[in-house]
């Protein structure tokens, strides 16, 4: 009975810390839409590493490292998170051109009270995005598409088993915020679960560093489970936003 309780709560703890910081609280998601004008290139990446701090009902506060790196030809994203009693990583390899992103490789592991699992999937087990790689596909997409409130564009993904999921998002105005690290433009994108209405997560990414997140909220039954946010930000190669 202690693994299935440890094993229980483990799994709630890591999908609250990677789901939060990759962008849906039940398993990441990945933005499959092209812009409007499908000519129009989307914003460049820039190499970047950014400290989190996650905030999850009724758990410690956890500390969040993303890093997104230029490897060549191709691009990776790591995020790593710890608590008092659990730590956990993600990384993704991908590549891209002006108006698309291709995951290449995901891998995770985490561990809680020294209970831990491990996942990896390689391109042909990626039927759309990893969710790492979602994370930064949807932050370069967000205001670049025509998706509203009333009319919400689709968002395919896998989680990180390579299970097929979908959600809905739409962006809203476009406004500035006011976080640990400084005081930023962002593009503001709400995730919402199909099957599941009252559960929604609203993300401000910051419109010129793509994968870059300032903050995020989710919320189930208009109360906040889980809050995210950017307390420093170190641009690698580059001048900061």
């Amino acid at each position: 009975m202690r693994n299935v309780s440890v094993r229980s709560t483990k799994s709630k703890v890591i999908s609250a810390a990677f789901a939060t910081a990759a962008m849906a609280f039940c398993n990441v998601v990945t933005a499959n839409d092209t812009p409007d004008d499908a000519t129009q290139a989307l914003p460049a990446p820039h190499p970047f590493e950014a400290q989190y701090r996650l905030a999850i009902r009724g758990w410690p506060n956890a500390n969040i490292t993303h890093t997104l790196s230029n490897e060549g030809l191709h691009w990776l994203s790591d995020m790593s998170f710890s608590v008092a009693v659990a730590r956990g990583q993600e990384r993704s390899r991908f590549v891209l051109d002006d108006t698309t992103t291709r995951s290449l490789l995901y891998s995770s592991s985490y561990s809680l009270f020294g209970v831990g699992d491990s996942y990896q999937l390689n391109e042909g087990d990626i039927s759309s995005l990893d969710r790492q790689t979602a994370l930064f596909d949807l932050s370069r997409r967000a205001g670049h598409e025509s998706c509203t409130e009333s009319a919400p564009c689709n968002i395919e993904f896998v989680d990180h088993r390579g299970r097929d999921e979908h959600f809905l998002y739409y962006v809203n105005e476009p406004g500035t915020i006011r976080v640990p690290a400084g005081e930023f433009n962002a593009n503001r994108v709400t995730l919402i679960d199909g099957e599941k209405p009252d559960r929604h997560l609203q993300i401000n990414f910051h419109p010129q560093w793509p994968g870059l997140i300032l903050s995020a909220e989710y919320q189930k039954e208009g109360r906040r489970q889980t809050q995210l946010t950017m307390t420093q930000f170190n641009p690698t190669g580059g001048d900061a936003p």
